[in-house]
């Protein structure tokens, strides 16, 4: 199949079988299905259309904060918004079960993928804190694990001090709960991702990932669950998808209005500019 990666612009070539959710599949940036899905979410989220991220128009307005993006998309989103990439575990560090006071109600959206699964329990408390970093009509896009025909599973739910310890092969997490009663737990799992190696927390079900979103007060959930082949958007399987959570219905305000209206009005000057100087040219005048 032959499309186009909406995160670098550049034409492609790839089978159906390349086509898999973390897999590379662009022979220029090394997206994978899940970052193309995201961007692609976010343009219709933004701006309602099907576009890429190098034709986003430059909003500096709009401020978004990142938590564990890929390079693939975060130097692009930079440049277009007042956008800043965050870490759990390296600088710039950013904690979602404790974010600074003083940035509640101060992004338009957030974007974290594949995050919330390594979140220390409770999960809720995170998912409050991302709905009270929000401006009134912003929103959560989020990707994470997830599956839609089991309950979920909350791997260690009475986490409270604890840490990995490798015995013999494999890597042990020991815990002491808020009681003071000692757990060991020996079938821990680890997901590799852009700050190495995380533990993984849960397993979401759709059910109780949307029951969680509702509860931190988002209004509005959406699951982009379509295909969208033209930028090599194809889900092999109909789960661990984008979403998108609102607060309220999302619109872009007067400044960002603004921002674009100008951006456009300078984009008609140069398309004038060029018409009248290929007549002149061909009329001699020049």
């Amino acid at each position: 199949m032959e499309f186009l990666c909406n995160i670098c612009g550049h034409p492609n070539r790839s089978s159906q079988q390349q086509m898999d959710r973390e897999r590379p599949s662009c022979q220029h940036c090394g997206s994978n299905v899940r970052t193309r899905g995201l961007v692609h979410a976010l343009a219709m989220e933004l701006f309602g259309e099907p576009i890429t991220l190098p034709e986003f128009p430059i909003l500096k307005s709009m401020r978004a904060l990142g938590m564990s993006d890929s390079h693939y998309y975060a130097e692009w989103l930079a440049r277009r918004f007042d956008y800043r990439n965050t870490f759990f575990d390296r600088p710039p560090r950013f904690d979602i079960t404790n974010p600074p006071q003083d940035e509640l109600g101060k992004y338009d959206f957030l974007i974290s993928s594949e995050v919330f699964e390594h979140v220390s329990p409770p999960v809720d408390a995170a998912f409050g804190n991302a709905f009270r970093l929000l401006k009134r009509a912003g929103f959560l896009l989020l990707t994470v694990p997830y599956t839609t025909d089991s309950p979920g599973s909350e791997h260690f739910p009475e986490l409270h001090e604890f840490g990995v310890a490798r015995i013999g092969e494999r890597p042990v997490l020991v815990n002491r709960t808020a009681s003071g009663q000692l757990q060991v737990f020996d079938d821990v799992v680890f997901h590799r991702g852009v700050s190495g190696e995380s533990l993984e927390m849960r397993e979401f079900s759709q059910t109780c990932l949307t029951a969680s979103l509702h509860s931190a007060g988002f209004r509005d959930i959406r699951i982009y669950s379509e295909d969208y082949a033209p930028f090599g958007i194809v889900n092999a399987n109909g789960w661990s998808l984008p979403i998108v959570a609102h607060k309220e219905p999302f619109s872009l305000d007067t400044e960002a209005t603004r921002e674009i209206v100008e951006q456009w009005c300078r984009h008609m000057k140069r398309l004038r500019q060029n018409f009248w100087f290929r007549v002149g040219d061909r009329l001699g005048l020049l």
